[in-house]
């Protein structure tokens, strides 16, 4: 007997009988069967009776079923218990297509496609993964093979095959494909996948010239919840974040979870950085809403750090490091903030290094000393206290900002060296001022936590001879990030003493009125933030204020209200009876000398002056920048910046109403104008606002792409790495100056 032939009785192995199902499988071969069903008849080599049970006995075990069309495709034969799983009878489906019997669904859309280019090829087919078109969510898969038959040797007459079914394959494959690319425990997409999805990204928008930003987040105080509750509550709180991240983002696929506490943010075609500031915002306050997990409650915060290509690089690896350059300074600068990558971080890393080993010192070398801000009373304008703020004299580069040092402090636990210090120092001092007024000192939460906080403060009373009732301890939120007996122990402890408390920066932190309840505040300090937009049109700051005054007033608390620098918000401040105020408008911070002598000279009564309305805040700087006018780049002095303008110095006798296009570097063009010309000083007014840069600096919002800087000209090094000036886009001569600079003036 030929190979793959089968002989019924003892007839032609061509021929088949003439009626019913042996008409089917009259001439079955090991092209039209299912080969276990092939291998059983080569077994049997006996009778077609026996042939045909065998077959019947393979249908109903459930482990294949057989089909069979006439040459226009209609099925003519199919196995009952696929007809049960479609959920019709075989009379139903016998005579209706026999590519009816499967899914057009995406998934099958290229199988569904090939399944009738073969059929009408009347070529033949192995294992075609098909799904069944059954109703329902329950997926069904079968692998689906085929032979052509024919009557003669060119009357085609149909086909004939077999299925199995591959749905727990299929289900298989598909579990391990979403495990290669996504998170198990998020459902967000996984690093390999980030990887994979921003090489790509960036290597067609580098062509289309394109931008894309990214965005590195990183969990502060995820740690400690873990080690306090465990790793399934830490997982659980992971889970949490991921939902809370999709909300604010809007779309999963741009959100990846790169292991740990870690996560990143893919935005194709987004380069504003107003709006990249805004959702890190958003994410960063989100984030640090108080989470419930398995009956605790938790609060952990975000520190993000954000980079945009090509401005701040071109491949995935760069891009992905300074993004993690600006999460680093994002963290450096206190966390729960964000940060853009400029290219002045890496001298910044290295100047906080310094920065770091030299404040170790700066105690010893009586470098640290104390400034105190008048707090005065809104109605009367006479000063009732003063808030201890630290100072530090660095010998080689002057006075150092708190904002800059004091994370410092924090990150290298020299915080609570520095806190005992000023405790001592502002009760020693409060001691010796006349007229008994109150000194208000800020406790980090690492003191906050300390154990031995009270014995210190009764130290500092003790020494120092000051009654506990001059002293207020200004406390922020973050003391009840995780709630405990100790914390309530804490405040009692204090209290007992006899201290003032206060609460610091309300409204900012992780604001929760339950804990105001419990914890014996004296008085609620309502922060800066809320008090600088109040006064504009359209905003609801003022309302909140309004809120937390009736709140304070409710439970007996005093109220302040911080950075008042300008007459319409003290005015409005006043109206909506605040009772204390503290702020550029009273006084900035004296040293203790001059504290002394005015409240020598009896009772401290400040007229308030400063600005009738409120302007932007403006940051005093001396740094070199670019002034573009026509064709002429003069090189100035950047004096003074503000979201709306700048004062620049250099160019001598500019007319109001000259324009000019800063340049800032990295990118970074504002078109101005000269509102304001006084020699060699020049106010300029902006046409658009610049934007918060994550490090109480500010930037412009957008930047100017490096294939714009080169194409017109702009010289190589001023450019990032990799970019090269256009040698198509012809070079027009340079105007003459059409101003005359200091420098010039200087020269004769």
């Amino acid at each position: 007997m030929a190979a793959g032939k089968f002989s019924w009785g003892g007839g032609k192995p061509s021929d088949a009988p003439s009626e019913g199902s042996s008409r089917l499988f009259g001439k079955i071969a090991a092209r039209s069967v299912a080969k276990p069903a092939q291998l059983a008849i080569n077994a049997i080599a006996g009778s077609s009776k026996d042939a045909l049970l065998l077959l019947q006995n393979y249908e109903e075990s459930g482990r294949g079923w057989f089909w069979s069309t006439d040459a226009e495709g209609r099925i003519t034969y199919l196995t009952e218990s696929v007809c049960e799983l479609l959920g019709l009878t075989r009379d139903e489906l016998i005579g209706t297509p026999f590519t009816s019997l499967f899914q057009q669904a995406d998934d099958a859309a290229g199988h569904q496609r090939t399944l009738p280019f073969i059929l009408r090829k009347q070529s033949k087919f192995d294992d075609l993964p098909l799904q069944a078109a059954k109703p329902g969510e329950d997926e069904i898969w079968w692998s689906v093979s085929g032979r052509p038959y024919f009557y003669g040797p060119d009357q085609f007459g149909g086909y004939r095959g077999s299925g199995t079914d591959i749905t727990a394959q299929r289900i298989s494959a598909k579990d391990n494909s979403r495990l290669a690319t996504y998170d198990s425990l998020t459902g967000l997409l996984n690093r390999f996948r980030m990887g994979k999805l921003l090489e790509t990204t960036l290597s067609a928008f580098k062509q289309q010239r394109r931008a894309c930003s990214v965005m590195l987040i990183d969990l502060d105080r995820f740690k400690h919840v873990n080690d306090t509750l465990g790793h399934p509550a830490g997982d659980a709180l992971l889970k949490q974040v991921a939902e809370r991240l999709i909300k604010v983002v809007g779309d999963r696929e741009k959100i990846g979870r790169l292991g740990g506490d870690e996560f990143q943010i893919i935005l194709q075609d987004v380069d504003d950085r107003g709006a990249l500031g805004d959702m890190a915002e958003k994410i960063i306050k989100s984030l640090s809403q108080p989470y419930s997990v398995d009956g605790s409650r938790c609060i952990i915060g975000a520190s993000v750090g954000i980079a945009v290509s090509p401005f701040d690089g071109q491949s995935s690896e760069e891009l992905i490091r300074n993004a993690d350059l600006a999460l680093y300074a994002a963290k450096g600068g206190g966390r729960g903030r964000f940060r853009f990558y400029s290219s002045e971080l890496l001298q910044a890393a290295e100047d906080r290094r310094v920065l770091e080993e030299d404040l170790r010192d700066a105690l010893e070398n009586n470098q640290i000393w104390l400034a105190y801000q008048p707090v005065v009373d809104a109605k009367t304008n006479v000063v009732t206290g003063f808030e201890a703020l630290i100072r530090w004299k660095h010998p080689e580069r002057g006075d150092i900002s708190p904002a800059l040092f004091i994370p410092i402090a924090e990150e290298t636990n020299l915080i609570g060296q520095l806190g005992e210090w000023a405790l001592q120092k502002a009760c020693e001092q409060a001691a010796t001022w006349p007229g008994k007024p109150r000194v208000a000192v800020n406790v980090s939460p690492i003191q906050f936590a300390n154990d031995m906080l009270p014995k210190l403060i009764e130290g500092a009373l003790t020494t120092s001879g000051l009654s506990p009732d001059r002293l207020e301890l200004e406390i922020t939120e973050g003391v009840f990030l995780q709630e405990s007996s100790d914390t309530d122990a804490m405040f009692q402890a204090l209290k007992k003493i006899g201290v003032r408390l206060a609460l610091d920066d309300f409204g900012t932190g992780y604001s929760s009125l339950g804990y105001l309840r419990t914890a014996p505040f004296d008085k609620i300090k309502i922060d800066q933030s809320f008090v600088r937009t109040a006064t504009e049109p359209g905003s609801r700051d003022g309302a909140i204020i309004a809120a937390i005054v009736a709140l304070a007033d409710a439970l007996d608390m005093d109220t302040t209200a911080e950075g008042i620098e300008s007459l319409d918000q003290l005015a409005m401040i006043r109206d909506l009876n605040v009772s204390h105020v503290q702020g550029f408008v009273y006084s900035q911070a004296v040293s203790n000398e001059v504290l002394l002598e005015r409240l020598r000279a009896g009772e401290w009564s400040i007229v308030p002056s400063g600005p009738a309305v409120t302007r932007g805040d403006r940051l005093s700087m001396y740094r070199k920048i670019g002034a573009i006018h026509e064709n002429h780049c003069y090189n100035v002095v950047l004096r003074n910046l503000s979201v709306s303008g700048a004062l620049i110095e250099g160019i001598l006798d500019v007319p109001e109403g000259t324009k000019f296009v800063l340049d800032f570097g990295d990118g970074q063009l504002a078109v101005s104008t000269v509102v304001r010309s006084m020699g060699h000083q020049q106010g300029l007014a902006f046409e658009e606002r610049l934007v918060n840069d994550g490090n109480g600096g500010l930037c412009t919002s957008r930047r100017i792409s490096p294939y714009m800087l080169a194409a017109a000209g702009m010289p190589i090094s001023n450019l990032p790495p990799g970019y090269y000036q256009s040698t198509e886009v012809e070079t027009r001569p340079k105007s003459l100056p059409v101003f005359s600079t200091v420098s010039d003036w200087k020269a004769g």
